[in-house]
């Protein structure tokens, strides 16, 4: 099995690549390895999974806890999705710069998002099933939300793909980035 490591536009996002076998059964893809992760420099513990159904048009975030910060490994499992990340650390090189990219049940390509970034995504097919383990466990009072259509960030929505967004009410009052609490 190999699965291939790659930097992503924000320092210490991760584009993490398995090696997809198919045949006609179907396929197989490792998802996680705690040598292949830990020697790469990410997590090999985490203290919640959680899983995600959304409808075409579907989007979550972008979301972050100040308290109790959330690293990310992200992928989906069934559909298609567009998936944002937002870098809040002042004291990063990339801090905010945000970028979005396709994550999809074909390639099987999961995304590392460490403490310290938002996150969210949109999903593009009728379904999509979205999974994710987390460094931390959610913290309600500690979450905070960043205006997916924040001009700011420059991140460039598939709407065209999706159709109209539907967000939460809490993802519709998010704060513009320069109102929102950052990392040192």
């Amino acid at each position: 099995m190999s699965i291939v490591f790659s930097p992503a536009p924000i320092a210490g996002v991760v584009l993490i690549r398995p090696t997809v076998h198919r045949d006609a059964r179907g396929f197989f893809l490792e998802t996680f390895r705690a040598e292949s992760y830990g020697a790469a420099g990410l997590p090999t513990a985490f203290a919640q999974a959680n899983h995600s159904r959304s409808r075409r048009g579907v989007l979550r975030g972008l979301h972050y806890q100040i308290t109790h910060p959330q690293g990310k490994l992200v992928r989906v499992a069934h559909g298609r999705v567009w998936d944002a990340v937002v870098d809040l650390r002042r004291s990063s090189p990339t801090f905010g710069r945000a970028f979005g990219l396709v994550l999809d049940d074909e390639a099987g390509t999961e995304l590392w998002v460490p403490p310290g970034c938002a996150h969210g995504y949109l999903t593009l097919s009728a379904e999509a099933d979205f999974l994710y383990a987390c460094t931390d466990v959610w913290d309600p009072p500690g979450e905070r939300t960043i205006r997916w259509d924040d001009p700011a960030l420059g991140l460039e929505w598939p709407l065209e793909e999706s159709g109209p967004p539907q967000v939460s009410e809490k993802d519709a009052l998010g704060l513009p980035f320069v109102e929102a609490p950052h990392f040192p």
